[in-house]
């Protein structure tokens, strides 16, 4: 019995002694710790390495000799020779590089606070013209010019489409790249669903083209009235007072010569039922009937012509609204409908706008000239560049080419007359004065 007692004494003692020597073993090469209030050892930032490439080296001596002896002070402890010396060494590669490293990112950070300075500037500038425009410094008068934004028919609202999640208002305006942001606004309100995933479509230009103009797919100031009923203007006002609101222009007269190339270059039934056949009847001296599709006109090779169109926008005796569709429509009216005819409401004369810029304080007016660099900053401006990027589209002829191509064969005095028309938005916007096209 006590021999059995002895053993088990001892075979406890030696657990015990085996667990102390396990302890200190762990203990001493960091596999963790038993004492939780001293500081923790900190592991070397760089491994140990038995080839240590980056590790000092000895004339006349390779990597893995010894140092000599009677040189304790040039000899790198163990624990020094792991990783203290790697570190050291690596330092030192850095501090050569860093330098030229904090050189290029300083050099990129100026350009950058340059190239946003120079856009607040550029921003600051396109506002503060159509405040000039506006408040009636500059010599373009229009009418409506001092009306409240009030005073604007729920009809005239309708290209004001509204963000609540990310508070953003945009204005589109046809032919001015309003595909493609209308195709940011479906993925910024997640209003349209991908038939391939089941879920709202993340990318903008997975979007289809063709899908973005349906109404419905949009909220805009013009549905306020059936949803919100007597509050819709108090509404409008807070968003207009808080929301980022933001449009994209163009040079006029080359806005028109895209807007007549798409509805009028190819065929569009509607556009040729509503406006091409009138234009061809009135101006083409087309002998007999006309085709009745657009079809069949395009394949007689009966079209309108750009000067037929012109003509069609000049004529006094066009009295139907729709004369000025969207794809046409000034972002402001002219005066020249009072020099032309006696205009007896105003009615007739507002429903040319779109954007209302004097009612309407936009945060953001873009270029389609500048539209890379200007989608970039509005989507920083507008705290959703994180979320998705502009769809890049194709490349414009340049504003000149398409006027000297495209007015060669318009008589000057329409050239000046259709300038008229459309000068108000030359103006608010700061595009040059066409004198060549006017003049030649």
């Amino acid at each position: 019995m006590g021999t059995w007692r002895g053993l088990r004494v001892a075979f406890i003692l030696g657990s015990l002694f085996m667990i102390l020597l396990i302890i200190a073993y762990w203990d001493d090469v960091g596999g963790f710790n038993l004492y939780p209030l001293q500081e923790p050892r900190r592991a070397s930032p760089h491994p140990r390495t038995t080839a240590a490439p980056s590790r000092p080296t000895y004339a006349g001596r390779s990597q893995t000799s010894s140092p000599p002896a009677t040189a304790p002070s040039a000899t790198p402890l163990p624990e020094e020779t792991g990783g203290a010396a790697d570190a050291r060494t690596e330092e030192e590669g850095k501090k050569k590089l860093a330098p030229r490293e904090e050189e290029t990112r300083a050099d990129e950070e100026e350009k950058g606070r340059s190239r946003n300075a120079e856009d607040e500037r550029e921003q600051e500038a396109r506002k503060r013209r159509i405040g000039d425009v506006c408040s009636g410094k500059d010599a373009v008068e229009f009418p409506g010019r001092t009306r409240a934004f009030e005073q604007i028919p729920n009809r005239e609202l309708d290209h004001l489409i509204v963000d609540d999640t990310h508070q953003i208002i945009y204005c589109y305006v046809p032919k001015v790249a309003c595909t493609n942001w209308k195709r940011v606004m479906v993925v910024l309100s997640q209003s349209l669903i991908s038939p391939s995933s089941g879920k709202p479509y993340t990318d903008p230009e997975a979007v289809p083209p063709d899908l973005v103009h349906n109404s419905s797919l949009h909220l805009t100031f013009a549905k306020f009235w059936r949803r919100y009923g007597s509050l819709s203007r108090h509404l409008m006002a807070l968003k207009l007072q808080h929301y980022t609101k933001f449009l994209f222009v163009r040079d006029p007269f080359v806005r028109l010569i895209s807007a007549f190339r798409n509805k009028f270059g190819r065929p569009n039934e509607d556009f040729y039922k509503q406006f091409g056949s009138v234009m061809l009847r009135r101006y083409g001296n087309v002998s007999g009937g006309l085709p009745e599709t657009a079809a069949e006109a395009f394949a007689a090779g009966v079209k309108p012509s750009f000067q037929q169109f012109v003509a069609y926008l000049l004529d006094p005796e066009t009295e139907t609204e729709s004369v000025f569709n969207e794809h046409w429509r000034q972002v402001f009216a002219s005066r020249r409908w009072e020099s032309l005819r006696e205009i007896k409401t105003t009615a007739r004369r507002e429903v040319y706008r779109l954007c209302h810029p004097c009612q309407v304080k936009y945060d953001f007016i873009g270029r389609l000239e500048t539209l890379e660099t200007d989608a970039e900053h509005l989507l920083k401006l507008l705290e959703v560049d994180h979320l998705l990027r502009f769809p890049s589209g194709a490349r414009n002829r340049t504003a000149a080419s398409w006027e000297r191509d495209w007015f060669a064969q318009i008589p000057i005095a329409m050239r000046r007359e259709l300038y008229k028309l459309y000068e108000p938005d030359f103006e608010m916007f700061g595009y040059p004065k066409p004198d060549s096209t006017l003049h030649q």
